[in-house]
């Protein structure tokens, strides 16, 4: 089945408290298609280099597969100051626990469940999809026989070497771009502990490692004039995730940057960016 020949539902959106730490509590904005049911279940990983944005950032992206019928949840999640690596892996860990729970409750089919990353938040889905029993991320208790595991990743812009993106960023301070990397050298040091968690929480570093991992289907996407997000660490991650025998589809699309689908949902890029994802999603999740 085509994208254009996909049924297009109305939904419901909704804000929904799937976890609390302290008197603090985490919300996910839930995406949820009127209809008979079950759906798929798209988590969504917001991006903002670790430490910015909400579940609210990708609304461009959520609203239009939601409406092909696929209940997608946002999340919010411990950022700096409230949690450094890994307690976002943690909350995103267990969020996926939590709706696989509730499938009746949210009509979701929780054998069908995918994850999407933009930017950092493509760092956290994949590591989430590679990594999901490694008992550092497992660590918030959850309902008993529910795992994290999800059968496909949606990787846009993703920073996939953590590590590697830090050594670039440092090389643009003092230089004329160094305004940008200023900040993505502040934002790093925030949300990383040191330079070996950086090496250690990291999809490409990992599978160059030799460790043992799970290999979803990916789908890749990013703007050939994509500054922020380096084409030798993406190259790098795909031939490693390749040669365990990890799928990945990469599609670029010509003359736009990171966040353009972030910036203009509207844009030719965008809309064929969207287009893709929601296929890709619909052949994997069914």
């Amino acid at each position: 089945m085509t994208t254009a020949e996909l049924t297009r539902y109305e939904i419901d959106v909704s804000d929904v408290e799937y976890i609390r730490h302290g008197t603090k509590p985490y919300l996910a904005r839930v995406y949820k298609p009127r209809g008979k049911g079950p759906f798929p279940l798209l988590i969504d990983i917001h991006g903002g280099a670790w430490v910015n944005k909400d579940r609210l950032a990708d609304e461009g992206t959520d609203t239009p597969v939601a409406k092909t019928g696929v209940v997608v949840a946002s999340l919010d999640f411990r950022m700096p100051p409230d949690g450094q690596y890994p307690a976002s892996m943690q909350d995103i860990n267990y969020a996926i626990r939590y709706f696989k729970s509730r499938a009746a409750e949210f009509n979701i089919d929780p054998k069908r469940v995918g994850i999407l990353g933009v930017s950092s938040g493509g760092h956290q889905a994949m590591l989430t999809a590679m990594w999901p029993h490694d008992p550092r991320f497992t660590a918030i208790p959850g309902p008993a026989g529910v795992d994290a595991t999800v059968k496909c990743a949606v990787m846009c812009w993703p920073v996939i070497d953590p590590l590697g993106r830090y050594e670039y960023a440092q090389t643009l301070v003092g230089g004329p771009h160094a305004k940008h990397g200023d900040i993505w050298v502040k934002n790093h040091n925030l949300y990383w502990p040191t330079l070996d968690a950086m090496a250690e929480g990291n999809p490409t570093r990992l599978l160059e490692r030799g460790e043992k991992c799970l290999t979803p289907n990916v789908i890749y996407l990013q703007g050939t004039a994509d500054f922020a997000h380096p084409v030798p660490n993406r190259d790098r991650f795909i031939a490693g995730y390749r040669k365990v025998g990890g799928k990945v589809d990469l599609h670029l699309f010509e003359g736009v940057g990171e966040a353009f689908v972030t910036n203009d949902p509207t844009s030719p890029q965008a809309r064929d960016c969207i287009e893709k994802i929601i296929d890709f999603v619909h052949r994997e999740l069914g």
